[in-house]
């Protein structure tokens, strides 16, 4: 791809450009506009230059560090930067940044959604997993009573920039993870770019195609169903599998490395050696080994209490996605190859 390049998302109601360019965080003033009072939502797990480096550009900057992972994504939290936001005296005409990964985003997001019914907010993802999936589309939310997203709303940000150098300072761990989700959306609707990542020896040298072809496919997607209620539904594959492994793992696995495993679940068996290749070359697990009562129960909470089947996406082909509906049992076998 070239240096630099501007996504456009159009919504029904709205739309907004990512910019993706490598140092475009020095020259944020230029492309969002900071003339104003801003929160800078980031927390302590991010490199502090970032959050200064946006301040630093504002009129009125503040920033707001909050604790890292997901404990921050709750009403106590929510309710400390909206009355900050009142001491400081803002207005509908004033802005939130979100500068860091998908929690501060969902957070950041929410907090400008409500405040005032709404002020400007503009989303700086800092992690792979923010940069191809979660920084466009509007879902934001916080936490309540053990429930993830569970208190939230759709709302657009005006503007995302993306500045794939400030994954120079992330753990390759952490690298490896996000681009879990990349996979998994090249196998569903990118040949091509599925492909690129196949045949590449180090799928970090085209991390910057990745991002952006990634966020070309959440863009197709977010245009045609923004609220959840069909295509969406699509970016949850390898999802049913892999949440439940993820609850099993109790945190010895990240989000990504269960999304990996959650996609070998659902693959047909020439898709699934070729995706094992790729997940494998990316560092990421393709295997894990758990009680099957305890999957199986994992699974029953994700699905709703009165659902009989669950919508799963499976892969037959790279590139393409059928959706059905299975049952437990049907799902059981899927996952046989995760039992102990």
């Amino acid at each position: 791809m070239s240096d630099n390049m501007i996504i456009n998302v159009d919504l029904k109601h709205t739309d907004y450009n990512i910019y993706i360019e490598r140092g475009n965080l020095e020259c944020a003033g230029e492309l969002l506009n900071l003339n104003r009072k801003v929160l800078v939502i980031t927390d302590d797990g991010v490199p502090s230059e970032y959050a200064k480096t946006i301040a630093n550009q504002c009129k009125e900057g503040y920033i707001e560090t909050v604790a890292q992972g997901e404990k921050s994504k709750s009403i106590e939290v929510y309710e400390k930067l909206l009355k900050r936001m009142l001491e400081l005296q803002f207005t509908r005409k004033d802005a939130v940044v979100a500068v860091g990964g998908g929690v501060c985003g969902d957070l950041a997001g929410f907090v400008a959604a409500s405040f005032m019914r709404g002020v400007c907010f503009y989303n700086i993802p800092t992690t792979v997993l923010s940069q191809v999936d979660s920084s466009i589309g509007g879902k934001v939310a916080v936490n309540l009573g053990g429930i993830k997203n569970i208190v939230g709303a759709f709302y657009q940000p005006e503007a995302v920039l993306i500045d794939p150098e400030t994954l120079k300072t992330l753990p390759s761990r952490q690298i490896s993870a996000g681009l879990a989700e990349a996979v998994k959306m090249a196998v569903n609707f990118d040949k091509e770019l599925f492909e690129r990542i196949e045949a590449s020896e180090n799928p970090m040298d085209m991390i910057d195609e990745i991002i952006a072809g990634s966020l070309l496919i959440k863009k197709k997607v977010v245009e045609e169903d923004e609220k959840e209620s069909g295509l969406r539904k699509v970016l949850n594959f390898g999802h049913t599998i892999g949440h439940a492994i993820e609850s099993v793992a109790e945190g010895s696995l990240y989000h990504g490395e269960c999304v990996a495993l959650g996609i070998l679940g659902v693959c047909g068996c020439d898709v699934k050696e070729r995706v094992q290749s790729v997940l494998e070359r990316l560092n990421l697990p393709t295997s894990f080994k758990a009680d099957k009562t305890k999957l199986l129960e994992a699974i029953s909470h994700d699905k709703k209490a009165s659902a009989k089947t669950t919508t799963v996406i499976i892969a037959e082909e790279i590139g393409t996605y059928t959706m059905k509906e299975e049952t437990t049992e049907e799902l059981s076998r899927r996952m046989e190859q995760f039992y102990l």
